[in-house]
């Protein structure tokens, strides 16, 4: 159900928060999975279609640059940002492609793919991970609406309880953010 108004709103975004508490233990080991990806010389990869294509270049440039303090910068790139490969591959390939050519180009397995989805079923996300699998490259997916197939792709899945594709990007993105914090505290005792 959609909020008709704007405290009904910011109900739901609280309730959501809330439930998400029960994901602490899986988002925990997704930010020790990304400190180990980090010490041990690989790249984070993020990607995503519309909004989430955003919140992966937000979090990809969060390692890279900074989040709470001067640091050393961090391996991560989004797939999301160059457009010839992007309109290449989906004129070429088909949009279907344009994320799992570049998990084939780019990725090894000592990195980490990962997929930011509202519904789980975005079917260039699929082949990403797909691709990722073939290729030995470990995966995380960010998703809503109860996972979708991609749920099913990964290495570990952090599915918001949310079927409100609004909520489940804010609450994403803040759970990133936390992951962010823990990986810089880890790393560099911020």
């Amino acid at each position: 159900m959609r909020p008709t108004s704007i405290d009904e709103g910011l109900d739901a975004l609280a309730l959501t928060a809330q439930a998400s508490k029960t994901l602490s233990a899986t988002v925990a080991g997704v930010a020790a999975r990304y400190v180990e990806v980090l010490r041990g010389g690989g790249t984070l990869y993020f990607c995503g279609n519309g909004g989430s294509a955003a919140d992966a270049q937000h979090i990809a440039a969060e390692y890279v640059v900074r989040y709470t303090g001067s640091r050393r910068p961090l391996a991560a790139a989004a797939l999301t940002t160059d457009t010839s490969i992007l309109t290449a591959a989906g004129n070429d390939l088909g949009f279907e492609q344009v994320f799992a050519r570049q998990v084939e180009a780019r990725c090894t397995a000592r990195d980490l793919l990962v997929l930011h989805s509202t519904s789980g079923e975005s079917p260039n996300l699929l082949a990403a991970a797909r691709a990722a699998r073939k290729s030995g490259v470990p995966t995380v997916a960010f998703l809503g609406k109860g996972g979708g197939a991609l749920a099913g792709l990964v290495n570990q899945a952090v599915v918001i309880p949310s079927d409100q594709t609004s909520i489940i990007q804010l609450i994403q993105l803040a759970l990133q953010h936390l992951i962010v914090e823990s990986v810089e505290a880890e790393l560099f005792g911020a």
